[in-house]
């Protein structure tokens, strides 16, 4: 068995392999093989399939801006809610075509439009629905019923879940690593952090938090029977699930009355719910269902393989202290407005309308405010979407390309996201950089400018030459402190600054969205060539995920089709 330091070591030679750089890439197969696509929807044959209703467009009293400051009334858990919750989080938002090709997308975004993510509830009784273990398919927004609790499994489910559900995230590496190769692992951490975001957004839509439950991946994949070799039996070991996240996701406050109808048992909050009574639960219960084969072949990457095993969470892994690390540092309110800002929207609009742009206009300026309350939302605050479901404080900072921001120099500047860390990442960076302080900038916003100029061409280049980063109104690479926070936490933390970016980038996502403008993740950059620019010498500081945010281009050749129209209108 490998020790501790061995799967550090080898996760960190992991993410030295899959680096891109500017005179090669990250292996890969260097084509699409067609024959062998991956099919982007997971299903459970001989499973019970309850349709869900779409009843996320009920939630016309949840605007955006409240999503940010508990302003909405908690809705009672029944099965409208729980719909709202599926459908808002890892649901269709639309079709596009182009042609005779059609394809889907999705609340929560993925590289390349892949999905590698798949989610789960797992549920008490509850006004129309049973208890059990249901894995979400939405293609056709509905749950497979994987695990029916007997009498004796269904009380206990109850007393363990109280007024809560689990939301389970896993992630199927083949889908990423068709396309992408060895690279694949990184994307598929993005993306379990992309769905952590989306189901935090969406919890706090119907006054509901989501909290990260700190528990192992044996047991997630207990819980979700992603375990099972008898299910899985026959099922080409790509194709399978691993355990990503397990969410507890419940009302937090008073239940506005009669909303959507039910009740609203008291909720546990992630500390109270024992996940090793309810594996235990689990193991003497009732599953049903087979999983589909995604693709007829596969080409192997033993690297992904070692990586996942290495990143692998073990029981002794588990850090006890992480949540009363997560409240070092909450920074002040806002103490402005965007008087360029519109009318209050709709959360559920934004949520739904969120797409990757494709191309970006090279024209498109913001306004300063508008600038920094995207910053801002960037900082983690007590009890408020998304950084409340994180249970560990910032890890992750920006280097930040500014293109055209009114108000501001073009340049290279420095977002922390933690005070903390000011001295550490600024003794990694060139020496060189100024270091100053835009004028007028809010206090609580540690934004430092670090050199003038136009870097357009930079950060085009270094987003693996994509045009879409340099014709935005800025983009960013995000900066973990990594090499000390693997080696001190262990080897599965690699996963965790990964979804934190993920979630730093759902943030950049809605705050693009609700601008008038659109925002693009970038998992395709030259890491050391973005290091270089920053005066980075060793990997005590890594960039995992780069974002661009401007004015978007429409590709007018492409059809947008609603999301479910193939569903029968009592549903809608």
């Amino acid at each position: 068995m490998a020790t501790l330091e061995n799967q550090v070591d080898a996760v960190l030679d992991y993410h030295s392999r899959t680096k891109h750089h500017l005179h090669r890439f990250a292996a890969s197969l260097g084509y699409l093989d067609w024959a062998t696509q991956p099919d982007p929807f997971r299903t459970f044959d001989g499973a019970q399939t309850i349709a869900l209703p779409l009843s996320a467009e009920r939630l016309a009293q949840a605007r955006y801006d409240e999503l940010y400051s508990l302003g909405i009334a908690a809705l009672p858990v029944n099965r409208d809610s729980v719909a709202a919750l599926f459908e808002l989080a890892l649901g269709l938002s639309a079709w596009k075509q182009y042609e005779k090709t059609r394809w889907a997308l999705r609340c929560n975004p993925s590289s390349g439009n892949l999905h590698p993510t798949e989610g789960y509830a797992v549920l008490p009784d509850i006004q129309d629905l049973n208890s059990g273990v249901y894995h979400y398919l939405s293609r056709d927004h509905c749950l497979e019923r994987r695990c029916t609790p007997r009498r004796e499994g269904t009380d206990r489910l109850a007393s363990i879940l109280g007024g809560s559900i689990l939301v389970g995230l896993s992630s199927i590496h083949w889908r990423e690593a068709w396309k992408y190769g060895e690279r694949a692992f990184r994307y598929c951490q993005h993306d379990i952090g992309h769905a952590i975001a989306t189901v935090r957004y969406a919890a706090a839509a119907l006054g509901w938090k989501a909290e990260l439950l700190d528990v192992s991946d044996s047991m997630i994949a207990g819980v979700l029977g992603l375990s099972r070799k008898e299910d899985f039996a026959g099922i080409d070991e790509a194709d399978r699930e691993h355990p990503g996240a397990l969410l507890c996701v419940g009302p937090s406050g008073p239940v506005e009355p009669g909303a959507l109808g039910g009740l609203s048992p008291k909720h546990k909050g992630a500390a109270a719910i024992d996940i090793a009574g309810l594996h235990e639960v689990m193991k003497h219960e009732r599953w049903e269902g087979r999983p589909n084969l995604l693709s007829p072949d596969h080409t192997r990457w033993p690297v992904i393989d070692f990586a996942a095993q290495a990143a692998w969470r073990s029981e002794d892994a588990l850090d006890s202290d992480s949540a009363a690390a997560s409240r070092t540092y909450t920074p002040p309110a806002p103490s402005w407005s965007d008087s360029s800002a519109s009318a209050p929207r709709r959360a559920v609009d934004l949520i739904k309308q969120r797409r990757s742009a494709v191309a970006l206009d090279d024209s498109t300026s913001i306004g300063l405010q508008t600038f920094y309350g995207m910053l801002d939302r960037l900082l983690p605050r007590a009890g408020a979407a998304p950084w409340d479901v994180l249970p560990w404080p910032p890890h992750l900072h920006c280097g930040i390309f500014v293109h055209r921001v009114d108000g501001l120099t073009p340049g290279l500047y420095l977002f922390l996201r933690n005070p903390d860390s000011e001295k550490k990442v600024k003794s990694a960076l060139s020496p060189s950089f100024l270091f100053e302080r835009p004028s007028g900038c809010p206090e609580h916003l540690l934004l430092f400018r670090l050199i003038d100029g136009n870097f357009r061409q930079q950060a085009q280049v270094v987003s693996c030459q994509q045009k879409i980063a340099g014709a935005g109104a800025f983009s960013l690479g995000m900066i973990a402190e990594f090499r000390d926070s693997v080696r001190s936490k262990g080897a599965w933390w690699y996963r965790r600054l990964f979804w934190e970016s993920g979630v730093l980038g759902q943030v950049l996502y809605l705050e693009a969205e609700a601008a008038g403008i659109r925002g693009t993740g970038i998992g395709c950059y030259f890491d050391d060539a973005f290091h270089s620019i920053l005066g980075l010498q060793d990997n005590q500081l890594q960039s995992l995920y780069h974002f661009t945010v401007g004015g978007p281009v429409e590709d007018t050749r492409l059809t947008t089709l609603p999301a479910y129209a193939h569903l029968s209108p009592d549903r809608r």
